[in-house]
């Protein structure tokens, strides 16, 4: 009896790692431990994990089972370092480098499955552990346990897809279009072709007998794709029986059938979607048994046809269709087709609460937005905290509607839910291949190194150059490090003498000027040939890339607030000079006597991403500013400006470098930045840095300014000298009116939060119906 019973365990814990795509946090492949205790052993395919409660970061949190249908946490009480690295493993993880009690991470809900946990460390599932048994505890929630894990992947491990899946023997791990014509298989995306599973060693068809546009909707969904069409089936059969036809009678052509030698095994069929399911693994389907090679009576291999979303569109034509005014969009994600889901409601954009948040309703986001079905609808702000409203909370699609307003939600307030419960989501994106067209090489890690691409010679032979680091910056780095999947750009780098050397020592690419926003580097701006001044491998183009990044915004409603007219006596500007924070009529002022007219406010930034904003220049190379007593560690962080409603900059005032620190910080966020006594610099993630209205520089000088309407704006981290996962929230806006001695500013915002819309009326606003004069 217990022989049968793990050999269960064992086979559904393979099904498990057959399916990645299908199961939430499952349990990665580790070695196994000794049989349980009766007491305490629980089959692992029940379990699933994450990690929630703010703040924290990707790898880190408290920790949560879902075990009978329920999440629940469990008690700090004999909690490990032991624990932590079975559950760090089981959620993906190579390894735990620390765990925290009493709550750290905030008091979780509902039940507290274990209590008691005593593992040794090498268990291949928390249930196999010595514990007090589940739902048996004598603990509450301000003992809930948390884990910090190392942040690196067990080798081959797949983000997670919250779906269940019910399969016996067989089972559907990876599905594919495979084109039929040799041209096709050039063309990126493929859109149309035979539906193939992957069986064994090799691929094997699908009969197309019973197939409906159900089922082709969700093979489409998993190719990236949000919608499917029509195929004409009479093509597929003529080509068929061409295929059958002996090769002396067949006229070949650059258009070859690509499956013209292959034999034809179905492995699977009678598929029967309902249209909203994510994977074809969760469709009712069935196996063909023993030798299948044709098995197909009457029928031939399924076929699908999908239409690419705009992104995707290989027609110019179709990209060049008329761009409507979207209601929903993606925040804060590494790659195309990720990020916080964010909605227009009126004009201003909000968040969406992550209460019942799950796949199907992520799909219908990720469709609405022109890619596939979702591949992980993620809570707990795991794409960073957004801003403004929160407009939607317990949303339930069914999965058919063709946008997210036309599912079930309930409008909420601030009470009921906060920014660290905003959802996100990862779709399914078309495979383009831009992965092979770039490396990097000679880092420590593989997060990191000199960029090479693949260059096409006159001849047409193939082979790997630098890029020229002249000009070489963030916004480059960031279209690297998401062609290579790698996340975010830490830095771009213009020098990389102190990487290994490589044998690839030509520059084949140089004057590259990207937005930032491209899917690969062939999508930037460069020169036609080659101009490098400095054109030895030393001097060529690097990027260090990571998977989280910080995230600055200003806090709009403080400059609002704070916002005055002062006028300062020369004498007391001269440190403000020194730092050029004066405007340049200031030169020519009768010092010491006479004063300046300064528009001042307070600035408060925060850092609402999931890395620490820290300076990019190194302790070495900070300057000491002997005046204002501290140390500069970045050369311009925010710019401020008054301009006109056209957009021309009438005044402006800069931070030539703040002094970055840990002014205060969320409940239960220790502070770990301070300028004082040369202190390492930068902003935590979860706290700011406040720079009040009545410290130098902390002003526009509008001494020149005459009367009227204008737009004050401050914009953060201006140059992207830091990489951030968003920078479209890094610039605030306010309507200014100025008669000559008073000054009322009002509407501030951060730049994106309203519509396009709104944003064209804003710069036209002319203020004269400021509800702050009376």
């Amino acid at each position: 009896m217990e022989l049968c019973q793990w050999w269960r365990h064992i086979v559904v814990f393979l099904l498990h790692s057959w399916i990645p795509s299908c199961f939430a946090q499952t349990t990665p492949p580790v070695r196994s431990s000794p049989t349980p205790t009766p007491q305490t052993a629980e089959r692992p395919e029940t379990l699933k994990f994450r990690l929630s409660g703010f703040p924290r970061k990707h790898n880190e949190g408290r920790i949560e089972v879902f075990y009978k249908g329920e999440w629940g946490t469990i008690c700090d009480d004999d909690f490990s370092l032991a624990n932590a690295h079975v559950l760090c493993r089981q959620l993906g993880f190579v390894s735990a480098t620390g765990w925290t009690h009493s709550a750290k991470y905030g008091k979780g809900t509902g039940k507290i499955w274990l209590d008691n946990v005593q593992c040794s460390g090498s268990e291949r599932s928390v249930s196999v552990c010595k514990s007090r048994g589940w739902g048996n505890s004598d603990c509450t929630h301000d003992e809930d346990a948390g884990v910090i894990c190392k942040d690196e992947r067990l080798p081959g491990y797949v983000d997670s897809n919250v779906i269940e899946v019910q399969v016996d023997e067989n089972r559907v791990e990876e599905v594919r279009l495979r084109p039929v014509f040799t041209i096709a298989t050039k063309r990126m995306p493929v859109t149309e072709g035979v539906v193939e599973v992957k069986n064994k060693d090799g691929w094997a068809k699908i009969c197309d007998n019973g197939w409906t546009p159900k089922n082709s909707r969700v093979v489409c969904g998993m190719m990236g794709f949000p919608h499917e069409k029509k195929v004409n089936k009479n093509f597929y059969k003529h080509l068929r029986k061409r295929s059958a036809v002996p090769k002396s009678k067949v006229k070949v052509t650059t258009a070859r059938l690509y499956a013209e030698r292959q034999k034809n095994h179905f492995l699977v069929h009678s598929v029967a979607c309902l249209g909203t399911e994510v994977h074809l693994a969760a469709c009712p389907l069935e196996f063909n048994k023993g030798n299948a090679t044709e098995s197909c009576p009457g029928g031939m291999p399924a076929v699908v046809s999908c239409v690419p979303g705009p992104l995707y569109a290989q027609s110019t034509a179709m990209k060049k269709k008329p761009k409507m005014q979207s209601t929903i969009r993606l925040k804060g994600g590494a790659k195309y087709g990720e990020g916080r889901v964010e909605v227009l409601k009126g004009s201003e954009w909000g968040t969406i609460c992550d209460d019942r948040w799950n796949l199907l309703s992520a799909s219908v986001v990720c469709r609405e937005l022109g890619f596939g079905t979702a591949k992980e609808a993620l809570t707990g702000a795991r794409m960073g905290q957004g801003l403004g409203p929160i407009h939607m909370s317990e949303v339930q699609c069914t999965g058919h509607e063709r946008s997210l307003w036309n599912c079930r939600f309930k409008n909420i307030t601030a009470e009921d839910c906060k920014h660290s419960e905003d959802a996100s989501v990862r779709c399914n994106v078309p495979y383009m291949g831009f992965e092979k067209t770039v490396r990097i090489s000679g880092g420590r890690s593989r997060y990191e190194g000199r960029v090479e691409v693949l260059y096409t010679e006159t001849n047409g032979t193939l082979r790997w150059g630098l890029i020229c680091g002249e000009g070489w910056g963030t916004e480059e780095a960031m279209v690297v490090c998401r062609q290579l999947g790698l996340g975010y750009a830490n830095h771009g780098l213009q020098e990389t003498w102190y990487w290994d050397s490589s044998n690839v020592t030509e520059m084949v690419m140089s004057g590259v000027k990207c937005t930032g926003d491209e899917m690969s580097l062939s999508q930037c701006q460069h020169h036609r040939t080659v101009n490098c001044q400095k054109a030895a491998a030393r001097f060529s183009a690097g990027v260090i890339c990571s998977e989280t990044a910080s995230d600055l915004v200003l806090n709009a409603p403080l400059v609002q607030q704070t916002t005055y007219i002062e006028d300062r006596p020369l004498h007391m500007l001269y440190c403000a000079a020194e730092e050029d924070c004066l405007s340049k009529s200031a030169a020519g002022a009768n010092w010491p006597y006479g004063h300046r007219r300064l528009l001042r406010f307070s600035s408060q930034i925060h850092n609402i991403g999931r890395a620490d904003f820290r300076p990019k220049a190194g302790r070495h190379s900070w300057v000491w500013h002997a005046c204002h007593g501290h140390y500069h560690s970045m050369d311009i962080f925010t710019h401020y400006d008054l301009m006109s409603a056209n957009g021309t900059k009438v005044a402006e005032g800069h931070k030539a470098s703040f002094c970055l620190e840990d002014s205060d910080c969320d409940e239960g966020v220790s502070k770990r930045y301070e300028c004082a006594n040369f202190g390492e610099q930068g902003i935590t993630v979860g706290c700011w840095d406040l720079y009040r209205h009545d410290i130098d520089c902390q002003w526009i000088d509008i001494t020149d300014v005459k009367p009227g309407n204008y737009i004050l704006q401050v914009v953060i981290n201006p140059n992207y000298e830091v990489a951030e996962s968003d920078f479209t929230n890094n610039a605030m806006k306010c309507n200014c009116k100025y008669d000559g001695h008073r000054i009322w500013v009002h509407n501030c915002h951060i730049g994106d939060a309203f519509s396009e819309e709104a944003e064209k009326k804003f710069e036209k606003y002319p203020g004269q119906l400021n509800n702050q004069i009376s």
